[in-house]
């Protein structure tokens, strides 16, 4: 068979069949102001050596930084083992398998991937991913609305703690659905979500509430509080957490009496290298009471006639499927490449080497605020323990600091200004467990010159917070 399977003859005759000139007939319902047009913005092909040449231009302007930024993306440390296998060919040029005679070997990997997951968040259930954390959020909100059938108020409770892209993205999702994300003010003083925020909204019917933990400033939240309460009003508990962060933390499942309902996240950390920005995988999970709730994928283990082991898929309630448009969910994919990677690299480290992961990027966080404030222009934005990224304020105007850091090839953090207007001058830094001792120092004592050189210079200095 052809690549394209319709020869010029082949149209010709299916629009004389259906009494149709031409293909764009087809099309004619569609207003003139709404189409696309020519595809202006998209350069001429190129051939590979181009294509080779362009790329390892945009990798040279890239260049290789030192990083300190988090705020979603984090550099770890990935064995090679992960994507020497991820990217062989079994796994590589692998598609979904539909037909489970002919996948055994990716059904199982899936399989194994979210019996890992469910071991992680102390859920009962996980599916086969999501395109990342931001759209798994959504798609968690959207499932909290339809699981909660005592609710009828469609009101997600969201604190402004939450990941800033995460809730843009659940905006843009849900927004035209007729459900209302309500924001949630957080502390000042500690950077987190507080029983007061909350109390406002206490006796009135609220979905869910969404709990960040740790959250966008990598601050710890009071997770069983909070969950507590939640569950006290009839509301669903969403955690998003930090796949990471819970080999080391207490896992959703495990928050307050009865767990969170609902977890998702991004799986970014879990063996897949920042890449510019993706492409990434969200992960979800949830208590075996919504599982039929639950979008996406979930592979199940069974037994044959001859008492084989066996994979196969399982409760797909998507619209290719058989739901149409009363699927749960209108993902087109499990982002199999990068869970597969997911798997291998849980598999590798073990829950121990995860375990030590966690461990050594909240040890080497805390030694590069230690390192940083040890300047007096230098503060701790909040007084609360965090995990592996915590926010600095700035006496200096932060521009005159992060651009000759930028200039030492040192990307030192995250303007949080651009998020939270109020924390004008202040960066959420990170440091994992690849920034060595020497890493933070570099960037300490640049930052000390950097300082000296700007006071000296009669750069205002602000005072510093009480």
């Amino acid at each position: 068979m052809p690549f394209i399977p319709h020869s010029e003859t082949d149209v010709r005759e299916m629009l004389a069949a259906i009494g149709s000139q031409n293909v764009e007939e087809l099309f004619d319902e569609i207003p003139a102001s709404l189409r696309m047009g020519k595809l202006s913005g998209v350069p001429e092909g190129l051939i590979e050596q181009d294509i080779a040449r362009l790329m390892m231009q945009r990798a040279e302007d890239d260049g290789r930084p030192l990083c300190f930024m988090g705020a979603g993306s984090y550099d770890h440390h990935i064995p090679a083992a992960v994507w020497e296998i991820t990217t062989r060919g079994e796994f590589y040029s692998a598609y979904t398998p539909y037909q489970a005679e002919a996948s055994q070997g990716t059904l199982q990997l899936i399989y194994e991937y979210q019996t890992m997951m469910t071991e992680l968040t102390g859920l009962d259930v996980s599916n086969a991913s999501l395109y990342d954390g931001a759209s798994g959020l959504a798609e968690a909100v959207l499932m909290a609305v339809r699981a909660n059938r005592k609710s009828k108020s469609r009101r997600i409770l969201v604190p402004t703690t939450v990941d800033p892209r995460y809730r843009q993205t659940t905006h843009t999702i849900v927004n035209n659905q007729q459900i209302e994300l309500v924001e949630v003010p957080y502390c000042p003083e500690g950077g987190n979500t507080l029983a007061a925020a909350l109390k406002q909204y206490e006796g009135e019917d609220i979905a869910a509430l969404v709990i960040q933990h740790p959250n966008f400033f990598g601050i710890l939240e009071e997770v069983d509080m909070l969950t507590d309460w939640a569950h006290a009003q009839g509301a669903l508990v969403i955690g998003v957490a930090n796949p990471v962060s819970m080999a080391l933390l207490k896992p959703p499942g495990a928050w307050g009496t009865k767990g969170a309902d609902i977890a998702c996240g991004e799986g970014q950390p879990l063996g897949v290298p920042m890449m510019g920005g993706g492409p990434y995988f969200g992960y979800m999970c949830c208590k075996k009471e919504y599982v039929r709730q639950m979008p996406g994928r979930i592979v199940g283990r069974t037994i044959d006639r001859d008492e084989r082991v066996g994979y196969t898929l399982t409760l797909q309630a998507r619209e290719q499927h058989i739901r149409r448009s009363k699927a749960t969910s209108n993902i087109c994919t499990n982002q199999g490449l990068l869970v597969t990677a997911a798997t291998i690299h849980m598999s590798l480290l073990g829950a121990e080497g995860l375990k030590r992961v966690a461990q050594a990027c909240h040890a080497n966080t805390r030694k590069l605020v230690a390192a940083l404030t040890v300047s007096e222009c230098v503060e701790p934005v909040f007084n609360r323990p965090y995990f592996h990224e915590a926010a600095l304020r700035f006496s200096l105007p932060l521009d005159s600091v992060v651009r000759p850091l930028h200039a030492h090839n040192i990307l030192p953090g995250y303007a949080l200004a651009q998020d939270y207007p109020e924390l004008g001058d202040c960066l959420l830094v990170c440091a994992t467990e690849t920034r060595s001792d020497a890493d933070i120092e570099r960037y300490a004592g640049h930052l000390g010159r950097v300082i000296q050189t700007q006071t000296a210079a009669g750069c205002p200095v602000k005072p510093k917070m009480a």
